[in-house]
């Protein structure tokens, strides 16, 4: 049986999902194109066509040593957030502060200093 131009057309396109609207955000966009990505090598895996730098580029990223390094990046941004959170926080202290000390000021019957 021989198959014609069409049919051979028809078997290479992929139904639409519906529902799927493309991402609003440069973001989203990436995040989807990275999802098509693993869903097309996970498929090329199970066939056994995957190429050996696919393979390899999966063994690698489920490494222990790629997990470490997926933690510790994990707890530095824990750190810079809890650095960012202490810094505004002892922003908002010191301006409570200011005004403890302007407010002792006037209650001590000391004048305030006019700010130009």
């Amino acid at each position: 049986m021989k198959s014609t131009k069409k049919q051979d057309e028809e078997k290479e396109e992929e139904p639409r999902k519906r529902g799927q609207a493309p991402g609003r955000t440069v973001e989203a966009r990436e995040n989807k194109i990275i999802s098509l990505a693993y869903d097309l090598v996970e498929e090329r895996i199970k066939k056994k066509t995957a190429t050996s730098q696919e393979v390899t580029a999966f063994i690698k990223a489920g490494s222990v040593q790629a997990y470490l390094e997926r933690e510790k990046l994990r707890k530095e941004n824990e750190l810079l957030q809890a650095k960012t959170d202490a810094l505004k926080s002892q922003k908002a202290v010191e301006e409570l502060y200011a005004k403890a000390m302007a407010a002792f000021r006037t209650y001590s019957g000391q004048e305030e200093p006019e700010d130009d």
